[in-house]
């Protein structure tokens, strides 16, 4: 079972660790009950959050606006919701090798 994906009434919710400024954005795994994900793009006027949605979105096969960051919008440590979502098939695609 994943530590950082849990139910919500409205679908998912997962703890989130953004690492801004990397080579490439994508999906690291999960590390300390967070879901680290790399972003390339600077954490300045949102940029950074954006590419977080972008990112999460094409990972869990999601529409990106289902992709909301419930908390931790200024700093690396996020809440982040994915609305609608199975707990079930989200667990699944965390468990998948990352891209």
């Amino acid at each position: 079972m994943s530590h950082s994906a849990t139910h919500h009434p409205d679908g998912v919710t997962l703890a989130v660790r953004a690492k801004p400024r990397a080579s490439k954005s994508r999906v690291l795994g999960e590390r300390e009950g967070a879901l680290e994900v790399a972003l390339a793009a600077p954490p300045v006027d949102g940029e950074a959050n954006a590419e977080l949605i972008r990112t999460l979105a094409d990972h869990f096969g999601v529409a990106r606006s289902q992709v909301q960051i419930a908390a931790g919008k200024s700093g690396k440590n996020k809440v982040v919701r994915l609305i609608g979502a199975n707990l079930g098939d989200i667990e699944r695609r965390l468990t998948e090798q990352p891209r």
